[in-house]
């Protein structure tokens, strides 16, 4: 199944969090970030200065879908944590199921052994939810369908102002 026929329910998002916040606590990392393998983002907490989320999302998951194709020249189905470190800031980016990717940032308040230890907590248990979500029985009808575009207007039109 696809990520994008995927419902992340509030209830479910708020576990996400959960789990994010409680990761970023633990590991003593700057930003946790779950993407899809395209780069969408799913969930962000703890990025304490503004990060251009989109371009990160999309660089980290062509960066790992590039490994992957690494991985494979080496008989392996990919490999599952990256690792990028800078000077003032690394990355940590890992596999969450097959269809998300948990990228965290960090800095010198913490060891790579530390994120890796908890983001392999943290993927575990998001993948988890992602799995119980995947699981949940699809809604059908009316309710489920996209809004036309008559709909989308009228609701932008009693948007307050």
């Amino acid at each position: 199944m696809r990520l994008h026929d995927v419902v992340i329910h509030e209830a479910d998002a708020a576990r996400i969090d959960g789990v994010l916040r409680r990761f970023l606590a633990d590991s003593s990392s700057a930003a946790a970030l779950l993407i899809d393998r395209s780069g969408q983002p799913l969930a962000e907490t703890g990025t304490a200065r503004t990060l251009d989320v989109g371009s990160i999302g999309a660089l980290a998951a062509g960066a790992f879908a590039s490994t992957a194709a690494l991985a494979r020249l080496l008989g392996e189905s990919e490999f599952s944590v990256l690792f990028h470190e800078g000077v003032r800031e690394s990355m940590h980016v890992c596999a969450v199921g097959e269809q998300t990717i948990l990228l965290v940032i960090f800095d010198e308040r913490t060891t790579i052994g530390m994120v890796r230890l908890f983001a392999r907590e943290a993927a575990a248990s998001i993948g988890t939810i992602l799995e119980e979500t995947r699981r949940r029985p699809k809604r059908v009808g009316a309710l489920a369908a996209p809004l036309t575009v008559e709909e989308t207007r009228r609701a932008s039109d009693h948007r307050p102002a």
